[in-house]
């Protein structure tokens, strides 16, 4: 598997700066926020800066995230959504990205509309060179278990739908290991890693109580071995939004980071 980092695991520390001590720490690739990106250029950068950064450090873009609102609202106001989706999907698609994340409504927990959707963003997608790739999130009220997104992901009929798998989410949604062995190889496009606080139960956590791998109470090594077992060999991002990490020496963060995860992935 290559190894990835996601810019929310180093979240406080300038972008260009971001992907030169990606790089130098040994990492295959880096997956970017498009906001981070925005707010580059809007202080005067260049999206050729980022890209540069990108190739002369040797990484990869796995995917950008993230593309929201999508099943949020009808008539003009999901027309403005659209455009806001074609916008994010030319930037992600000239960061080099296969995949853009597509993160389902956080409050309405009405879901029989997102396939259509989906496939809405599916064919812009292949509009503007780049695959929107869905996610579930375990702390929403919309679509919170690995088991509703496959079904999503089924429902819209599409070649080019998948899946982005998440260790927090499988876990904190108390998703179980057959409704991982159900979803098809050629159906998972990303895979992000982290551990769960250990001092509290699943269903209860949200994205602050992710730790480091090894620091938690999920069973990685089984999950990691359950992926290899289906032949999943691509890439994995370690993805945290740990404000004890967050202040430390981003250096110390990607090193301890970059072992935890090899040590499990080789």
């Amino acid at each position: 598997m290559k190894i990835c980092l996601n810019t929310s695991t180093i979240k406080p520390v300038p972008l260009l700066e971001k992907i030169k001590l990606v790089g130098e720490a040994g990492y295959d690739g880096i997956e970017l926020w498009l906001n981070d990106v925005w707010d580059f250029v809007a202080r005067g950068g260049e999206v050729s800066d980022v890209t540069k950064a990108v190739e002369d450090h040797d990484l990869i873009v796995p995917s950008v995230i993230a593309m929201r609102q999508w099943g949020d609202f009808e008539g003009w106001e999901h027309q403005l959504v659209l455009d806001e989706a074609r916008r994010r999907f030319a930037l992600g698609a000239r960061l080099g990205a296969p995949y853009i994340v597509a993160t389902p409504p956080l409050e309405n927990p009405e879901t029989s509309h997102l396939a259509g959707r989906y496939k809405e963003l599916l064919q812009i997608g292949r509009e503007e060179g780049i695959k929107p790739t869905f996610e579930y999130i375990s702390f929403f009220k919309s679509v919170h278990t690995l088991k509703r997104a496959w079904e999503i992901v089924q429902e819209a009929d599409d070649p080019d739908a998948t899946l982005i798998l998440d260790a927090f989410h499988n876990w904190n949604s108390g998703s179980t290991e057959a409704d991982l062995l159900s979803i098809p190889l050629d159906r998972i496009s990303h895979y992000h890693i982290d551990d769960a606080d250990p001092q509290k139960a699943p269903l209860t956590q949200t994205d602050p109580d992710r730790v480091m791998p090894g620091d938690g109470q999920i069973d990685l090594k089984a999950e990691i071995k359950l992926l290899k077992e289906k032949g999943y060999d691509g890439t994995i991002s370690l993805e945290l939004f740990n404000q004890d990490w967050w202040e430390k020496d981003p250096r110390e963060t990607l090193k301890v980071g970059y072992e935890r995860v090899a040590e499990l992935v080789n």
